[in-house]
């Protein structure tokens, strides 16, 4: 091949990871995922250019060249767990949250969808527990026995307590989830998940303020139930998010709009893995423990305040 003609056609693509490279030795972490597919392309082209000037031209400046630039490539792109690590740093403190804010919207009305319906079966069952199985269904009987006997959760007796769990959202992943999901069903489903759930956590705490026990369950979930419940309306927000997309897919086709908005929603609820590894130890630690409950609001109170800071001022700058 011609020398001239060799630099010619490949000139640009090596001034383009030249510039790739720079980002990522300047601005540690800054690229974005197409930006690192195109990386890992230009320097696998580059290689076989080093192949190529080595064979045709190994006396040339260019040879030279391309070895060091291929070098400093490979050093950068295989380093292992620090480029990544630093991907991972600029995804929680730029991206999750700045994606937490773009559809901050959808979650408000994903926690008005719980909220709501929760508020009106609290209500309800509060002053009638007997309207407890209209929400439930008959099954709920054993528990509601066991609550008059002034059991309160940890002393209920196991085959009513598996139930109950259920109805205070403590199998969390499989709501998060579940209500994701619920974004290709144009967000039918995440609103049902989110009404049913508000009505379950309602009607229990109907029930125990009829019997003057509420105040057992709400100190055993006040530590962590701010971090889970906020991670849970995160996941309503992201699946109907998606189920906006399919109603109004705007310019797009309605794969393309979902497509759009499933890469964006799966970020954020796989950002959402050490929230929930928080709340769990929190649960596991604090919530069960002889701290007085004033200690535990705190905890509550802190832990919310702390993550709620962090998604609406962390990281602003524009997309």
């Amino acid at each position: 091949m011609n020398l001239e003609l060799f630099l010619q056609q490949r000139r640009t693509s090596w001034q383009r990871l030249e510039s790739l490279l720079g980002q990522t030795t300047r601005q540690a972490g800054r690229l974005t995922a197409a930006e690192l597919e195109e990386f890992g392309r230009l320097y696998r082209a580059a290689t076989a250019d080093l192949a190529l000037a080595q064979r045709d031209f190994p006396g040339q400046t260019v040879t030279g060249y391309l070895n060091q630039l291929v070098a400093r490539t490979h050093a950068e792109l295989y380093q292992g767990e620090p480029l990544r690590w630093r991907q991972l740093r600029h995804f929680y403190a730029r991206t999750f949250p700045q994606l937490y804010r773009k559809i901050g919207g959808y979650t408000t009305v994903a926690f008005a969808l719980f909220l709501l319906p929760a508020l009106a079966a609290l209500l309800v069952v509060w002053g009638n527990p007997a309207q407890i199985t209209v929400i439930e269904g008959p099954e709920i009987a054993g528990l509601v026995e066991e609550v008059k006997q002034g059991k309160l959760w940890t002393e209920i007796d196991p085959a009513a307590r598996s139930a109950a769990s259920g109805l205070i959202m403590t199998n969390n992943i499989r709501v998060l989830f579940l209500t994701f999901a619920g974004g290709i069903t144009a967000g039918l489903l995440t609103a049902w998940v989110m009404i049913v759930n508000g009505l379950h956590l309602g009607a229990i705490f109907g029930l125990l303020l009829a019997y003057n026990m509420a105040a057992g369950l709400a100190e055993f979930v006040v530590a962590h139930g701010f971090i889970e419940l906020s991670v849970i309306f995160l996941a309503g927000g992201c699946g109907l998010y998606m189920g906006d997309a399919l109603l109004r897919p705007g310019l797009l086709s309605r794969r393309q709009a979902l497509v759009q908005r499933a890469r964006i929603s799966v970020q954020l609820i796989l950002g959402c893995a050490p929230l929930l590894v928080i709340a769990g130890l929190i649960e596991g630690f604090i919530s069960p423990s002889a701290l007085p409950w004033p200690a535990k609001l705190a905890v509550g109170l802190a832990t919310g305040a702390a993550l709620h800071w962090y998604w609406l001022r962390v990281g602003r700058v524009n997309l």
